[in-house]
């Protein structure tokens, strides 16, 4: 349960900082432009919110968990009864803000309330005269107003609908950019993995060996793991040339094998390859009583000659309870004798940080320096995700996706800020991409629109705009519903 809500605090964290951020993007150009922005809320607040401030006459107001405020009344017939529209629609119409008392917030429409609901899955910028989901009728009523969205130039308006994009993707380089600013770069090159690495089942049945060393993806070098598993996995490249032992031996992988890792829930595609060296032993433990001492270097159990870290550990746990035979060096020298294992599998030792091993490739940057970095860093983010989105549209893609319990996970069990503003980084990428697809109801289909607009001097019609938005509504609600309902479905292994 603690695990859960510490993956959940960070999920929240950051979906705050994106929403925010993505609002205050569309705030920001709107009143760089003379656009009156009515509402700017964290969270949705259907009926309450948590707390509402604005400013009036010079000074902040607060109210914490009161009812929204009703701006619109309905529109009576003689007999008292509310009329409606063509389509059979309930009018209303604005409230008299003449009627309301003089400390009335409603009195002073031209400032922005701020706030946040009690929803915490979004949030929203209310721009005044923008016909959106919302059908807001007064959005239509003040359209020609010079402070209203729709009489604004189409350029502004596009620049204010984009605004959240925008502001999503600098936000995501200035978070890259302050970590290596802070942290440095660091990687591990592929020639010090000296024994290589561990491969998923799926890449070991088509192919891999455990302690291979990849050389080239089609004919072009890698330096990287990480460029290992975007070029076989994200782009689809199927040529390997691998060092097994002293012999290169080339793989062509099928062009489905993308499909198959995901399809397989493979979550790590390859890992270091380890030696286990003993770097602190426990009291009254298995290993305490065999006399094992820092710096040990375990080589086999059982006359078995295992030298990885995780093959040793597979087969310490396959020998729970009993008594083993068991290899180590010890300064320079071969050292045989018998250990216990513990019924947990385990024999009592902390073992050497595995980063020791290797010679890292480290990287600082300067604080000027680490800004075109913290580009290159945001621009990959988004490329390489681009370039993934093309297996949402396969069965197995489909099937992994995930909704907020997939997002959730990826963060630590553990609170670590490092961790929490990469990823954080990560999703404003993902939120910005998402954001611009040209799907109705997202910024990108108002954007869309809005060239359309440009190009033939004519906007579209209400009656299409209704369609498009409902459509585009009931589009992103069941993506929604697909993608948190594998969540619900993996959560009881049914997926």
């Amino acid at each position: 349960m603690e695990i859960f809500l510490i993956k959940a605090a960070q999920l929240m964290a950051a979906l705050a900082v994106l929403v925010f951020i993505h609002e205050l993007g569309h705030f920001l150009f709107s009143r760089m432009f003379g656009v009156r922005v009515d509402k700017f809320y964290l969270f949705f607040n259907p009926q309450i919110s948590i707390v509402r401030f604005k400013k009036i006459n010079g000074k902040w107001k607060f109210k914490f968990f009161a009812k929204n405020l009703q701006t619109e009344v309905p529109v009576l017939d003689e007999n008292g009864k509310q009329k409606t529209d063509k389509k059979g629609k309930k009018m209303t119409e604005p409230i008299d803000i003449s009627t309301l008392e003089a400390d009335d917030w409603r009195r002073f429409p031209e400032k922005t309330e701020w706030g946040i609901g009690w929803l915490p899955v979004g949030g929203y910028c209310k721009i005044a005269g923008m016909v959106d989901e919302s059908k807001d009728e007064n959005a239509k009523r003040v359209s020609q107003e010079s402070w209203a969205y729709e009489s604004h130039p189409v350029w502004q308006r596009i620049l204010i609908s984009a605004g959240g994009v925008i502001f999503n993707f600098v936000s995501a380089i200035l978070i890259f950019a302050m970590m290596l600013f802070h942290y440095g770069e660091q990687t591990i090159p592929l020639e010090s993995e000296y024994l290589g690495y561990n491969y998923c089942e799926t890449a070991q049945n088509y192919g891999f060996v455990n302690g291979d060393r990849v050389l080239s993806i089609d004919d072009e070098a890698v330096f990287e793991k990480f460029d290992v598993a975007q070029k076989i996995i994200i782009e689809g490249r199927q040529k390997v040339v691998l060092l097994r032992d002293t012999e290169e031996v080339t793989l062509n992988l099928p062009k489905d094998f993308s499909e198959k890792i995901i399809a397989a829930k493979e979550k790590i595609f390859m890992t270091e390859r380890v030696p286990f060296v003993v770097d602190s032993v426990m009291q009254k433990s298995p290993a305490s009583d065999a006399g094992l001492q820092k710096g040990d270097s375990i080589v086999g159990i059982n006359s078995k000659h295992l030298f990885d870290y995780q093959d040793i550990t597979k087969e310490l746990a396959d020998c729970k309870t009993k008594k083993v035979g068991i290899d180590f060096y010890r300064n320079g020298e071969l050292i045989s004798d018998s250990i216990t294992i513990n019924e947990e599998g385990k024999i009592g030792v902390g073992l050497k940080n595995y980063l020791s091993f290797f010679k890292l490739k480290t990287v600082k940057y300067g604080f000027f320096a680490s800004f075109p970095a913290g580009w290159r860093h945001g621009v990959e983010t988004l490329v390489n995700y681009v370039k993934q989105f093309r297996l949402v549209f396969t069965k197995a893609g489909a099937q992994s996706l995930g909704g907020f319990g997939t997002i959730g996970s990826l963060f630590p069990a553990q609170w670590d800020w490092a961790t929490f503003w990469s990823m954080t980084a990560f999703l404003s990428v993902i939120l910005a991409f998402m954001n611009i697809l040209p799907l109705p109801i997202l910024d990108g289909g108002y954007i869309l629109f809005l060239l359309y607009e440009g190009i033939t001097r004519k906007k579209p019609s209400e009656k299409f705009m209704d369609v498009a938005l409902n459509i585009g509504l009931w589009l992103l609600v069941a993506l929604m519903i697909f993608a948190n309902g594998n969540d619900i479905l993996r959560a009881f292994g049914l997926n």
